[in-house]
């Protein structure tokens, strides 16, 4: 099972009009520990930007899934309310999860989102989906198979 952590990453950007800004910018990383989290996300953004950059925020997240999208440019969260019922009361329960879609536009994430759930068995509900700031995420990198999205 993954263990999601948002790394924000602090660096000069190049603007269109050719200005130097200061921005941060999200990321996800899938690691053990606050510690890889940050070695990684240093290791995989290193090769994308010149110049001094920083991280200034690790924090764990509570994604449980990822759907991806090659063909996607923007992540999407979706809030998703699994229903079961209690064999001891006979209450329905509802239990929410937040899960990240790629998507190129909302009803495309949706789209992706619903092409993902099509083998579950369990009931569920849409609670909520919004577009995240996130940029890209980062598997774990397992047996040196590299595995970032290319969205």
């Amino acid at each position: 099972m993954a263990n999601w952590f948002e790394c924000k990453v602090r660096y000069d950007k190049m603007m269109e009009n050719g200005m130097q800004k200061k921005v941060t910018e999200p990321y996800l990383v899938d690691a053990m520990t606050f510690t890889e989290a940050e070695a990684r996300i240093i290791e995989e953004i290193r090769p994308f930007l010149s110049g001094e950059f920083s991280i200034s925020a690790v924090k764990r997240t509570k994604i449980s899934e990822v759907m991806r999208d090659d063909s996607a440019d923007k992540w999407y969260m979706v809030k998703v309310g699994f229903i079961t019922i209690d064999e001891k009361t006979a209450a329905e329960k509802r239990s929410v999860t937040q899960m990240l879609v790629a998507g190129s536009d909302f009803k495309n994430a949706y789209d992706n989102f619903m092409e993902g759930m099509k083998s579950t068995m369990a009931d569920f509900e849409i609670v909520s989906i919004a577009e995240t700031l996130i940029m890209d995420v980062y598997d774990m990198n397992l047996g040196g198979d590299k595995k970032p999205s290319e969205a």
